[in-house]
């Protein structure tokens, strides 16, 4: 399939992405493209635009700071710990201090302006993408940086080349080199989503079968109050629900089995003008002892699970949150 861009766009609307389009703009962007334009009406995934792995490499040549990475990491030993830490940390203030191309800062601007309307008051998630993110012999995810609660296009741009520097962290470097990975091969893609508002609901994880035993007639869920970071790093103890796929397909109750998480914690937004942008804080005890989700919602998780398994025809790994304004459940992530 031909991509629906050019081969030189800069940004790229979540919405004229494909699953085809990961050496592009990585696995994580190219996913949540497929999810937005190619799944039924009514599975909410919140829309965004890509900066491309193109984007990237014309951000390295400017000014050339590829040359200089380059020459940085052609000396370095990976195997002396202390010399790999001042390498990294010299690349990414290199990186983070390099000034956008023109033609880059204006695609993302009025991408950004499109994607905001307008609305001061909202924010939005820079995640990183990258292109090598999962090959049968390599995996790169998890290695570069999230930001949340990002505000405004100063502070957009800024995140963008944080998560361009963190292709530079101590460990990514160091596994691309024993994994013998050059150095250029990898890109990254930033990509630019509107934030749920799941630090006033409840977010977390879904998996369409039983993790443990492979069983796969269950939709698995686990839940917890707050930003859904706090369930992906195992930071919390969350509810965990179990929705069995035949009873469910045939329209019945279908929740076979529930569990109440300790939910000690949960990550919420830092109050404007803080140097962080989430904060964590703790539960309050009544809601630490009912669960973090109504019936209604886990059997809506459950359909959409379905769904999307169905569509990548193989068992899904699927991040979710609920929005505590508008009360919605939306799908932030599948793999």
């Amino acid at each position: 399939m031909t991509a629906l861009f050019s081969p030189t766009a800069l940004v790229v609307p979540f919405e004229k992405l494909r699953m085809t389009d990961v050496e592009s703009v990585g696995g994580k962007n190219a996913s949540l493209g497929e999810m937005i334009s190619q799944l039924p009406t009514g599975v909410r995934v919140p829309t965004g635009f890509a900066t491309t792995a193109h984007a990237f490499r014309e951000f390295l040549a400017y000014d050339g700071l590829v040359d200089k990475i380059n020459a940085r990491l052609d000396k370095l030993d990976t195997e002396d710990v202390r010399a790999l830490a001042e390498a990294g940390a010299e690349i990414r203030a290199m990186v983070e201090a390099q000034p956008f191309p023109a033609d880059l800062q204006k695609a993302i601007a009025e991408a950004f302006a499109t994607l905001s309307e307008g609305n001061a008051a909202a924010t939005f998630a820079v995640r990183s993408s990258a292109t090598a993110e999962d090959l049968p012999d390599a995996s790169f995810a998890g290695q570069q940086e999230t930001f949340l609660n990002v505000e405004g296009i100063d502070d957009v741009l800024k995140k963008i080349r944080e998560v361009f520097a963190s292709l530079y962290n101590d460990r990514a470097i160091s596994y691309r080199v024993h994994k013998g990975f050059a150095h250029a091969e990898v890109a990254l893609s930033a990509g630019i989503q509107r934030m749920v508002r799941s630090d006033l609901g409840a977010a977390g994880v879904m998996f369409t079968l039983d993790t443990e035993s492979g069983f796969e007639d269950v939709v698995f869920i686990t839940s917890s109050y707050g930003l859904g970071e706090t369930v992906v790093q195992g930071a919390v103890n969350p509810d965990e629900f179990y929705v069995f796929k035949p009873t469910l397909a045939a329209g019945k109750y279908a929740i076979i089995r529930r569990s109440l998480g300790s939910k000690l914690i949960q990550m919420q937004f830092a109050p404007a003008g803080s140097a962080e942008k989430v904060m964590t804080v703790d539960v309050a005890p009544e809601k630490r002892n009912r669960f973090s989700l109504e019936d209604a919602d886990i059997t809506e998780l459950a359909k959409y699970a379905v769904i999307i398994e169905k569509h990548y025809g193989r068992p899904m790994d699927i991040e979710w949150g609920k929005d505590g304004q508008d009360g919605r459940i939306y799908i932030l992530q599948a793999r």
